[in-house]
């Protein structure tokens, strides 16, 4: 059994006589029933044939220990050798046996993975379990990521998939309404925004830098997507420093204005500000704040109630207690409820669809900031696109969204996952991506015929996110982001070079289909097949990704008979056509009506 989910936290738990009516936290099974699935265990992870371990390039083998007996939550203990790489865990079962020095292993994947050894504790600890500690946690350590050493080449460049200038002539730009400014170019004015930036043709350079000064962090409102129809904006930024005292910027309220200005269906601008209205209000006595009606003359502002990363973080924590290692089937729903995820999940598609509707349906354009920009903004951008842009429903265009949206506008990834750091209760973490995508789940089950990519995709893209595998997901701005490209590889580039693995066989492509999810909370479900996909009691009897395999064989073998059928249609109606031709025709005096 291969164990390769980033390690969260390690610690080490010995006793005299650790065994599994003691010390396991899976359901008690009788010896028989426990040695038949032990049996499953071996059958299904151990291949006799293969003594090698299936390494990656330049990953290499830094410890083993024999004689290791894996905790399973599940079928009790299971006895097999644990190997660590510079990268994995790899646990290979041959049997239980009793055990005298567990260690725990928390996982990023919902997993605590719990292992026990019968050698003297000292000896495990200055062995396996310090080369474990060592390698789990790289930057702790003052090491390099695996990432910067992995070298797997493939046929495509991921880090080329997103071209901004490419992406925004696709939307039509620059026009006679906005125009790119160059004043970020060396990051110079905002460190944690792209060099490209698109804004309106009215405001200059200058004004921008001057908004800046207002903006929190200095990112000032630009243009993320334009309707290709009626020009409503959808425009990112920051919250406003108006501070204690209600401070005002003239640029910043010239530059909302042109923002209206450019969308000739309207005359109105809605700022969607994410926070609860309260917490918002205290940002003042931080210096922060949200814009005042009264300043930005026909602006309507809207409070989101999205809570921060801190209530995030404790949700996401509790969820994790609920369906790992057991579910208590009884109070199920009721312990569901306590966590407040899917209310969390419901609010940020509620924002999200409150800001497509008034884009698509009011041809309106709107400025969506929450405190920093690039947390709860990104996930309300992002989602708004995908239910607007079929575009970005696609594989291709779904990672240009993650490249522009996420990565060049400076989602803090390094500081939300904590890639590498001993530090797991670091107050910086937070789970604002994953959410993100388990919204984009949600949606994908209520129109299931709507997106290219299917749930694999999704998860692939969630597992690479913890792995340190890949560059993508490592830095906190596109300007970090820039010195490692050439050093890492992009999860794109793995992504691209298989992509059949992660093709919906049901997508039908309709060009200009908007999307309006239904997002009350009795519609919305407990993402299983990635929270709770380790415990065997909660698979599908079938595997849903073999199903989609031969779902995609049969549509091609269909269509590859519809294409005949209009072949055969054509030669027809071309042969009938000839033999007409040829042949004497009457004259049909046309029939005359009067009325």
């Amino acid at each position: 059994m291969e164990e390769s989910g980033s390690v969260d936290s390690v610690e080490s738990l010995c006793s005299s006589t650790t065994t599994r009516s003691d010390r396991s936290s899976g359901p008690r099974v009788s010896d028989t029933e426990l040695r038949s699935k032990a049996k499953a265990v071996e059958k299904v992870y151990k291949d006799p044939s293969k003594d090698e371990l299936p390494l990656l390039p330049e990953e290499l083998v830094q410890d083993s220990a024999k004689d290791v007996t894996y905790i399973c939550p599940f079928i009790g203990p299971v006895r097999g050798s644990l190997t660590v790489t510079n990268y994995r865990l790899f646990f290979r079962c041959t049997d239980r046996v009793r055990a005298t020095c567990l260690c725990c292993f928390c996982m990023t994947d919902m997993r605590n993975l719990r292992f026990v050894h019968k050698e003297p504790e000292n000896s495990l600890k200055k062995s396996v379990f310090e080369v474990l500690m060592k390698f789990a946690f790289p930057v702790s350590n003052n090491m390099s990521l695996f990432a910067f050493e992995y070298k797997q080449v493939f046929p495509e460049n991921g880090w080329k998939v997103y071209d901004p200038l490419a992406e925004y002539k696709r939307q039509g730009l620059p026009n006679e309404s906005w125009r790119i400014s160059k004043v970020n170019d060396h990051y110079e004015l905002c460190d944690s925004y792209p060099a490209t930036l698109f804004v309106p043709v009215t405001i200059t350079d200058e004004e921008l830098r001057r908004v800046s000064s207002f903006r929190a962090k200095g990112r000032i409102p630009v243009l993320s997507w334009i309707h290709p129809e009626s020009q409503a904006a959808v425009v990112r930024a920051s919250q406003t420093m108006v501070g204690q005292n209600g401070r005002r910027c003239k640029e910043d309220e010239k530059l909302l204005q042109a923002i209206m200005d450019a969308n000739a269906q309207s005359h109105k601008l809605f700022i969607f500000d994410a926070r609860p209205s309260v917490n918002a209000a205290a940002n003042k006595m931080k210096g922060g704040g949200f814009e005042s009606e009264d300043a930005y003359q026909n602006a309507e502002l809207v409070f989101l109630d999205i809570h921060n990363i801190h209530v995030m973080r404790e949700s996401l924590r509790k969820l994790k207690d609920v369906v790992y290692p057991n579910i208590e089937e009884s109070h199920w729903l009721s312990n569901l409820e306590s966590t407040h995820w899917l209310e969390h999940i419901k609010l940020i598609l509620a924002g999200a669809l409150r800001i497509a509707d008034k884009v698509e349906s009011g041809k309106t354009s709107v400025v969506v900031h929450c405190s920093d920009g690039w947390d709860r903004t990104p996930q309300l951008t992002s989602l708004a696109l995908i239910m607007l842009d079929s575009h970005y429903r696609t594989i291709r265009g779904f990672q240009i969204l993650l490249e522009k949206e996420w990565l060049s506008f400076g989602h803090r990834f390094q500081q939300r996952v904590g890639h590498g750091d001993k530090n797991h209760t670091d107050a910086d973490r937070s789970p604002i991506f994953l959410q993100f995508i388990d919204c984009v789940w949600q949606m994908t089950r209520q129109f299931p015929a709507a997106f290219e990519f299917n749930e694999y995709f999704l998860i692939t893209i969630l597992d690479h996110l913890y792995s340190c595998l890949f560059g993508t997901f490592l830095c906190n701005s596109e300007q970090q982001r820039l010195k490692e490209v050439r050093r890492t590889v992009s999860l794109w580039s793995f992504v691209n070079s298989q992509l059949e693995e992660f093709v919906n066989p049901l997508y039908v492509h309709y060009p200009s289909h908007v999307l309006f999810p239904t997002v009350g909370i009795r519609h919305l479900q407990l993402w299983v097949s990635y929270y709770i996909r380790w415990n065997p009691r909660m698979r599908p009897q079938e595997p849903v990704h073999q199903r989609y395999k031969e779902l995609l064989a049969k549509r091609a073998e269909l269509q590859k008979r519809v294409e005949e059928l209009q072949r055969e249609a054509a030669n027809r109606m071309a042969s009938s056509s000839s033999e007409r031709a040829g042949s004497p025709t009457r004259s049909i005096t046309p029939v005359q009506t009067f009325v």
